[in-house]
Order: structure tokens, then C-alpha cells, then sequence
């Protein structure tokens, strides 16, 4: 794999520190994944500025994390899943909910399982998802502006995935506690 860099403020390119000493003032660290894209000024600004747009989306901070963790495991990102559950942990959200989608299990709630099994249909299929499925998911409850929202959430997590997969993004220390790693295979070394 081709070796990146993961920036601070002090080696990223001049465009990205000013975004990255934001990130880390409202966080505390510059996760790892920012700090590669930092590489590309403009990818780091897109991925800041299309995850506050998710965030207006119209789910709630569980249905948001359902439907990025249920990408980003069927994307098989270890990266994204342990810091997503991370941050899941942090803001009291139902972490049975949480760890159900993790281990790509039945959530007890059907309402969020018809969302989780939405959003696998559309990552997995494509976005080729048949009536059937968009008619199962407004049974459920959701509306035709939900499955954009869901397309909208699968895109932020393709920038993220697919970053990581390229970069072999190592797992920061505050995310080890949710580590985790796609079956059957092996995460690269850290």
C-alpha cells in the first residue's frame, strides 16, 4: 500500500491547519482520518463540510449513527466503525442499537432495523434498491426525503471509507476501547 501521512497542524499543507487546529480544539486530537486527508486541502474541507450537512438531514443522533456505521461496516472500515462507535459512547446513545449494527445482527427496535436494513440494501445493491425495499422502508415510518437522507449518509461514508482503505488509517488510542475488524479479515498493522 502507498504510504500517507497523517498530518497535525504543523506538517499538513497551509490550507488544511487552519481546519485542522479547529478540529482539534473542538475535540481535543485530529483523528487520524483527518489528518490524512489533510493531504488534500479540499477533501478535508468537503468530508468537515458534508458530515454538518448529514447532521441536518432529519435523523436523529441514533438513526445518523445507524445509518454510518451500517456503511461503514458493510464497506468494512475499521477506522470509521470504532471511531463512530466511539462517539456513539460518548453522546449516551443506546449502545444495543449500536453494537447490534457493529456485529451486522437483528436491532431490537423496527423501526431502526428497517433503517439499517435500508441502508445495507443501498450500499450493498448500489443504490439499485427494488420498490419492495423502498416500500418496506416506508412502512416503517420513513419518507422519500429519509432515503436521500440515507443515499446522502452512504456518500459521506464512501469519502471516509474509501479514504481509509487507501491510506491503511491507523485506529487512534481514544477509539481502541471499539476497535474492530471486519470478519474474516485482518487489519493491517497499526
Amino acid at each position: 500500500m502507498t504510504s500517507f501521512t497523517v498530518h497535525d497542524e504543523t506538517t499538513a499543507p497551509e490550507a488544511a491547519r487552519p481546519l485542522l487546529e479547529q478540529i482539534k480544539k473542538s475535540s481535543g486530537i485530529i483523528p487520524g482520518l483527518f489528518g490524512v486527508m489533510a493531504e488534500n486541502p479540499a477533501a478535508l474541507e468537503a468530508y468537515t463540510n458534508f458530515s454538518k450537512i448529514f447532521g441536518k438531514a432529519g435523523f436523529s443522533p441514533l438513526e445518523q449513527q445507524v445509518v454510518l456505521i451500517t456503511a461503514s461496516v458493510e464497506n468494512e472500515c475499521h477506522f470509521c466503525v470504532a471511531a463512530h462507535s466511539t462517539l456513539s459512547a460518548g453522546s449516551g446513545l443506546d449502545m444495543d442499537v449500536i453494537h447490534a449494527v457493529r456485529d451486522d445482527r437483528t436491532i431490537d427496535d423496527d423501526k431502526l432495523e428497517a433503517l439499517r436494513l435500508f441502508t445495507k440494501k443501498v450500499v450493498v445493491q448500489r443504490g439499485f434498491v427494488s420498490e419492495a425495499d423502498t416500500d418496506a422502508f416506508f412502512e416503517s415510518g420513513y419518507t422519500r426525503g429519509a432515503v436521500l437522507g440515507v443515499i446522502l449518509g452512504v456518500s459521506l461514508k464512501v469519502i471516509s471509507n474509501y479514504t481509509n482503505h487507501v491510506a491503511e488509517t491507523p485506529v487512534d488510542a481514544p477509539f481502541q476501547k471499539y476497535a474492530w475488524t471486519p470478519p474474516g479479515r485482518a487489519v493491517a498493522a497499526e
